[in-house]
């Protein structure tokens, strides 16, 4: 699947019928990524949709799509962990017992005190990428 077969398929904001679909090809690409056979730019759709949806259950999903790589990590917005908002996100990772989490909660918390989210909003992240992608 492509990123514009994937745009096309499950849109941009994304399908909530989608999610587990769009979980499990991201999941996938995190592996090929992993082993350098990947695109970053798959990762950005796949998390772009998750992040459309708004569900604080992906944001560690997420965040494993942007420790998958060097270009991943650089590339993939922060703000795609936040899809419910900031705060609901921060006490999320901060409540969860998965191992990964102290790591994106102490990243997302050094973007926001370097005023990556100032004036954010999940809505302006989600207009300015259907400029982008011309949806």
């Amino acid at each position: 699947m492509t990123c514009d077969e994937a745009l096309q398929k499950f849109g941009l904001p994304a399908s909530p019928e989608s999610r587990d679909r769009i979980r499990q090809l991201l999941a996938d690409e995190i592996e090929l990524e992993k082993r350098g056979e990947g695109g970053e730019e798959m990762l950005r759709v796949l998390c772009l949709q998750l992040f459309s949806l708004g569900s604080i259950e992906d944001a560690l999903l997420i965040w494993e799509a942007k420790q998958s790589s060097f270009d991943a990590c650089c590339g993939l917005d922060i703000q795609f962990l936040c899809g419910a908002g900031l705060e609901v996100t921060k006490e999320y990772l901060a409540r969860s017992g998965d191992p990964a989490a102290p790591a994106a909660l102490e990243h997302l918390i050094g973007s926001e005190e370097s005023r990556d989210f100032e004036g954010w909003i999940p809505q302006k992240s989600i207009e300015r990428y259907r400029s982008y992608y011309g949806i």
